[in-house]
């Protein structure tokens, strides 16, 4: 390791060298042979319209699976999610890894039931242990004054919770940690539900309003100190907004709208999964909806790309290699991208993009001038775990998945180049000199070992105040040598711009804060620090409309947030399904490690301003 290179770095759950908890070997998958597996589709889950009238009700069930990752690996347990079919009540959809997608119409709302039937032993039960032990590798440790807290029960090995990731959503739907429950019926202190008479211990019913744009969101478990490993066992699925402008495109659908959930995940020898985020950063296998290394074969035409990073810590930065090398004029074939996080965007023409953990991009990619039997390898480079990380720290990854033009093209393609699109610009958000401006510092007091936000603990109460229809710009104050994609729950935001910093005098002069009673003399200005202008935004985030970002090392990330409200209208008649003020959400690090271990906060929302 470089001197000094990591000198306020955290790796996952403690990580390499002094954070390892322990002295046996890593597990690594054995060789595998690269695309041979077909690309699965996650499967649709049908609505009931009937349950509650003007909604789509569906009812989920986690459970324990089987599920196969690649064709020379034994089948190995998972975790996912299973809808039921209210055509065929006894045949649930699902494949047993990941869940279903729900597909909705904007301003259409969704009603859900979750019901949790996983064991009450976990699937990585010695990283549960480990938090329960208190080692600090997994244990969040907070700074002084404050004293640790244990994340669940003591009769708690788990227990879950659905998020809805980048939904218009009330706080009691929102799914957020302290909502947790376990399959035997145990509550975490947040616990809700809507129609209390309508659930079981182990359920909790959540309405959606689908109020966003037309964009790719997604669900996953967010359960209290252990969202990192009931994920990787596998609960997370898709959420698709449609709507009528969206639908006035002459974009690809149907087959040619392909879904890509990437992860990587490391294998025993008998094709059971290893979780050695403990020992180390990052896993060392691609995995693209639930199979390693596969292939999709595609016909001479355009296809649009719905890329989903679902992975715990990894960034991935891909580009489309092209073999026969000779096809083309450079060995790349462009793209464009037309939308991100929270919907679409003006079209721009790329090479290659840089997705964190929980970003979405939508792509369009072209293989209409390709001769039969080319093919294209999504390829990752120059992406070390923890972004932008040192190589050879973590397991990396270079080829992801291929793309093998062989299928006969089945009729005229009629979908229209992506600049004739006629997608819009996302008008920017304007700040003006009376904008509230808000900072949330990435610290960590010990090397290796927990972050958190502004020096306070997540089970701290809420002390940031938001006034209903006002914007604000939150400044996220990274010191540290990794990038951190900081996800805020309710909103839709844009990125303003970053600004390099002095980090090793702004970290040790906070230090000097934290240490020394927290004295309002001694609290550092970071304008004190800058060591350079303001940087726009990547020609990525320009025009797009986000949820999570990019908190870049020794930067200032600034992001405006726009008319700040919550959902206060009752869904589908469901009494008390709205907000009421105050209401409180969540931002938090998307690395799922880093939340577990107390890199996420509370804030609220009070009333004042308006409801624009």
């Amino acid at each position: 390791m470089l001197p000094g290179a990591r000198a306020y770095a955290s790796p996952g759950h403690g990580g390499h060298g002094t954070g390892s908890t322990t002295d046996t070997p890593i597990p690594h998958t054995p060789p595998l042979a690269k695309f041979v597996d077909p690309l699965p589709i996650p499967l649709a889950a049908v609505p009931d319209h009937e349950a509650y009238p003007g909604a789509d009700y569906y009812e989920y069930t986690m459970r324990q699976g089987r599920w196969s990752f690649h064709r020379d690996l034994g089948p190995a347990t998972v975790w996912g999610y299973w809808a039921k079919d209210p055509r065929h009540p006894g045949k649930p959809i699902g494949m047993g890894y990941l869940g279903p997608t729900i597909t909705v119409q904007k301003d259409h709302p969704t009603v859900v039931k979750y019901r949790n039937k996983l064991p009450t032993t976990h699937l990585f039960q010695e990283v549960i242990d480990a938090i329960r032990d208190g080692k600090p590798v997994v244990a969040p440790m907070p700074p002084p004054p404050y004293h640790a807290h244990k994340p669940f029960p003591d009769d708690v090995n788990v227990w879950n919770v659905v998020h809805h990731h980048g939904g218009f959503t009330a706080p009691q739907s929102d799914g957020m940690p302290h909502q947790s429950f376990s399959p035997d019926g145990i509550h975490a202190d947040g616990y809700t539900t809507l129609e209390p008479h309508r659930v079981k211990r182990n359920e909790a019913i959540y309405g959606y309003t689908n109020h966003e744009r037309a964009a790719l969101l997604w669900y996953h478990d967010h359960g209290m100190g252990m969202t990192s490993v009931n994920c990787y066992a596998g609960l997370a699925g898709l959420y698709i907004i449609r709507d009528r402008e969206e639908a006035k495109l002459d974009l690809p659908r149907g087959e040619y709208e392909i879904p890509l959930i990437l992860q990587d995940r490391t294998f025993l020898a008998d094709g059971s999964l290893a979780y050695t985020m403990m020992q180390q950063e990052g896993e060392d296998t691609p995995v693209v909806n639930g199979k390693a290394f596969p292939f999709l074969a595609v016909e001479q035409r355009r296809y649009r790309l719905r890329v989903l990073n679902a992975s715990n810590e990894r960034f991935w930065r891909l580009r489309f290699d092209v073999y026969p090398t000779d096809v083309m004029p450079q060995p790349e074939l462009p793209f464009w991208l037309i939308g991100t996080d929270s919907g679409q965007r003006a079209p721009l023409r790329m090479l290659s993009f840089l997705i964190g953990p929980a970003e979405r991009y939508d792509l369009i990619i072209d293989f209409t001038g390709l001769p039969v039997n080319t093919t294209v390898t999504m390829r990752n480079f120059n992406a070390p775990v923890h972004f932008p990380g040192v190589p050879g720290e973590g397991p990396e990854i270079t080829e992801v998945m291929q793309f093998k033009v062989t299928k006969q093209l089945s009729g005229r393609d009629g979908t229209a180049p992506p600049d004739r699109l006629g997608l819009k610009v996302n008008p920017p958000v304007e700040p003006t000199r009376h904008t509230r401006r808000r900072q949330w510092v990435i610290y960590q007091h010990v090397l290796f070992r927990t972050m958190t936000l502004n020096a306070i603990p997540f089970m701290e109460p809420s002390e940031d105040f938001v006034k209903a229809g006002s914007t604000e710009i939150w400044e996220y104050i990274n010191p540290n040598h990794d990038a951190h994609p900081m996800h805020v729950h309710l909103v839709n935001f844009q990125v303003l711009n970053r600004q390099p910093i002095d980090a090793a005098g702004y970290q040790a002069q906070y230090d000097k804060w934290v240490f020394g009673g927290r004295k309002k003399e001694d609290f550092p200005d970071v304008a004190d620090y800058f060591t350079g202008p303001p940087i726009p935004p990547e020609p990525d985030e320009a025009g797009s409309n986000k949820d999570v970002v990019k908190a870049y090392s020794e930067m200032v990330t600034r992001i405006i947030i726009p008319d700040i409200h919550p959902p206060t209208r009752d869904i589908a008649s469901i009494p008390d399904s709205g907000a009421q003020l105050p209401a409180t959400y969540i931002h938090h690090c998307h690395i799922f490690e880093h939340e577990d271990d107390d890199l996420m906060r509370p804030w609220t929302i009070v009333k004042g301003g308006h409801h624009g």
